[in-house]
């Protein structure tokens, strides 16, 4: 059965609307970060840190990433509405583990989803159903 995590835009969030660009841009700025970290290591960081490809579904709704590896499938990935902790519709990136996705796919995607939260300052609802509040709350 497939397993989904939330990325919600709550009050005080960085953004309150998304896009699929938006979304991609946020992965390309991790791809970007690891990979000037894996300069200063002197290794292909990168390549062990984001090791999936950006494939676009066709459709305007979502896209996917692919795995390079066999150590990893695909996930897919796209902006919707949930309903957030205190109640209201918001914004959210919905991240998808299909029922083919590996364990170093769930490893993955918990890392990503905790990236775009952080950099979104989000709500983040994992797969297991806990929450992770990296929004300012008062």
């Amino acid at each position: 059965m497939s397993q989904s995590a939330y990325i919600k835009l709550v009050k005080g969030s960085e953004d309150q609307e998304l896009t699929l660009e938006h979304i991609q841009g946020t992965l390309l700025r991790y791809q970007e970060q690891t990979a000037k970290t894996g300069e200063q290591l002197g290794w292909d960081y990168a390549g062990a840190a984001f090791p999936y490809t950006i494939e676009s579904s066709g459709d305007e709704r979502w896209f996917y990433l692919k795995g390079i590896n066999v150590h990893y499938k695909h996930m897919i990935i796209g902006p919707g509405m949930a309903q957030s902790v205190a109640g209201e519709q918001v914004p959210c990136i919905q991240v998808v583990l299909p029922d083919e996705a590996t364990h170093g796919d769930k490893a993955k995607a918990n890392e990503l989803c905790r990236y775009m939260a952080k950099s979104l300052a989000a709500e983040l609802t994992m797969f297991n159903g806990r929450t992770i509040y990296y929004n300012p709350r008062k």
